[in-house]
């Protein structure tokens, strides 16, 4: 059977995500709905009369169905308009571009560790089963799934910043504005939303790797004199490359998922920070707003990493 082009494949996964990104917005606006309080009231004043909340909510369509208030807004998504903060009046577009690169950083240095550390363990680990390594190997990533983030990330703060005073407890840099201050403030978040991503890559690993070194071929090129690292390198990651990738694009959506508590920790103004006080302030275009761009970023991984495990093993089928 011909293969599909990657623009076909591209178009047809975009028209699948379509429903899951109209099912998390749609659940998000109705959770949202059951928070505690009346945002009117607090656009309005504490001493606003009954008249005045009202005509805020008639403003601000606070006043109209349910459906109604969602379809207005999936209609402003649909002309890339994500609306405005309801307390601020700021654009809800422009607050999100100034806190996704910080989030970004975040996710992008917890992956790096992620992988820089559990690649090794688990391929040390495969190599020689059920032996002190293997046992320490699994010892550290069972550590590493048991220990909370948010945990672990005050246990951070409190030896290398207060203790040690190494790294910054709190904040962000533009990492335009200095790259090295950017990823300083960065890396104590990075580790503690990593510890995880770690333990995750070291034990899929040496589990697909396990598999791959125990099967008959690689058996049979064993017999034909080849070296364990030839063995290893050539034969035994390239075909368990399609289950990293694969770890990979979980862990991207998980690690995001985590910045929602651990920027709290830190006090870092990026997309968890974002969506935290748009839910306490029940500012409902923010937390709208943050939810569609987290659900697209997942859907882009996602894409990407069906098209990098399309081309890595073309019997994959798109």
């Amino acid at each position: 059977m011909a293969r599909r082009s990657p623009v076909r494949v591209v178009g047809s996964r975009l028209l699948q995500a379509l429903p899951v990104i109209l099912l998390a917005t749609f659940m998000v606006f109705a959770l949202l709905k059951l928070v505690p309080g009346d945002i009117a009231v607090t656009l309005a004043g504490d001493n606003a009369t009954d008249a005045r909340i009202a005509e805020i909510k008639n403003i601000y369509g606070l006043d109209r169905p349910f459906l109604v208030q969602y379809g207005a807004w999936l209609g402003k998504v649909a002309q890339g308009d994500l609306s405005q903060s309801l307390l601020s009046g700021e654009k809800v577009a422009d607050s999100i571009g100034r806190a996704f690169p910080n989030t970004l950083l975040i996710v992008v240095i917890a992956m790096l560790l992620a992988l820089l550390t559990g690649i090794p363990m688990g391929v040390l680990a495969a190599i020689k089963p059920n032996g002190w390594v293997d046992k320490a190997v699994s010892l550290i990533a069972s550590l590493g799934v048991a220990i909370p983030g948010f945990w672990l990330a005050m246990i951070l703060v409190a030896e290398f910043s207060l203790k040690l005073n190494w790294l910054p407890a709190t904040g962000a840099k533009a990492f335009s504005a200095s790259p090295v201050e950017a990823v300083r403030h960065a890396l104590l978040p990075g580790i503690a939303i990593a510890a995880y991503g770690m333990a995750e890559v070291a034990r899929q690993l040496r589990g697909a790797l396990l598999e791959v070194l125990s099967s008959q071929y690689v058996r049979t090129l064993h017999a034909k004199g080849l070296s364990m690292s030839r063995i290893l390198w050539q034969h035994g990651l390239k075909n368990v490359s399609v289950n990293l990738l694969t770890i990979i694009s979980l862990l991207v959506n998980r690690m995001l998922a985590a910045t929602v508590v651990i920027e709290a920790v830190f006090a870092i103004p990026g997309l968890g920070s974002l969506i935290v006080r748009g839910a306490i302030q029940r500012d409902f275009p923010i937390v709208q707003g943050v939810v569609f761009t987290m659900v697209v970023v997942v859907i882009a991984v996602n894409l990407v990493t069906d098209l990098l495990c399309a081309a890595v093993d073309p019997r994959i089928e798109q």
